[in-house]
């Protein structure tokens, strides 16, 4: 393996492990995470809100975990928030209201004044 290609990893590995160990114990991390992702989808910077929004399923409810619950199978979930993922309205929705659920919370969309 290449010495940046080494680097990389152990920074990527790194910083999912950072974000899973303080989601699990910040609540109001993990709710800050969900928000941003759903804030970065709605003004148009899809791709980041799902890059956000797979890092918060990594470090809280699981690819498995959502499959069982959404009946949407883990490896099209995978895909749907990863760099290339393009999910429907009606799988997006599915995995928000559920990942709504599972932390407790509800957002609504307001009009800025």
């Amino acid at each position: 393996m290449h010495a940046a290609a080494k680097v990389t990893t152990a920074l990527t590995k790194d910083f999912r492990e950072t974000i899973r160990d303080r989601a699990q114990q910040e609540p109001a991390f993990r709710k800050a995470l969900l928000r941003e992702a759903i804030e970065l989808m709605l003004s148009g910077d899809e791709k980041t809100g799902r890059a956000i929004l797979r890092n918060y399923i990594n470090a809280t409810v699981g690819f498995p975990q959502l499959e069982q619950a959404t009946a949407i199978p883990a490896t099209s979930l995978m895909r749907m928030f990863g760099p290339n993922g393009n999910p429907s309205a009606k799988n997006l929705f599915r995995v928000l209201a559920h990942l709504q659920s599972q932390e407790g919370v509800s957002f609504e969309i307001r009009p800025q004044r």
